[in-house]
């Protein structure tokens, strides 16, 4: 019976990590916010003027309280608008 239970143990353990894990909301406002960042001191682009700069960080202020909120959801879209204000692709979840 104890050869059983360990075997069925070593198949989950195996099966778990073959399994990706799901990246939360949580986890993907980080990643935005990471890129974010990357984009806003790199200026994106070499078109990005002051002023879409200006409005990627209010952005960015924005995206951080609605993730420290926990309202994950508007925080990821707000990250999203400000990356596509920059001309960058926001992340996939899948990657």
């Amino acid at each position: 019976m104890g050869a059983l239970a360990g075997i069925s143990l070593a198949m989950l353990a195996v099966a778990q990590s073959g399994a990706q894990a799901a990246v939360t909301r949580s986890e993907y406002c980080s990643r935005l916010g990471s890129q974010l960042d990357g984009a806003i001191r790199t200026k994106a682009e070499p078109g990005a003027s002051a002023s879409q700069i200006a409005t990627a960080e209010a952005l960015q202020d924005k995206a951080n309280r609605f993730c420290a909120e926990r309202k994950e959801a508007q925080g990821i879209r707000t990250y999203a608008n400000a990356l596509k204000l920059l001309g960058v692709t926001p992340v996939n979840l899948d990657q």
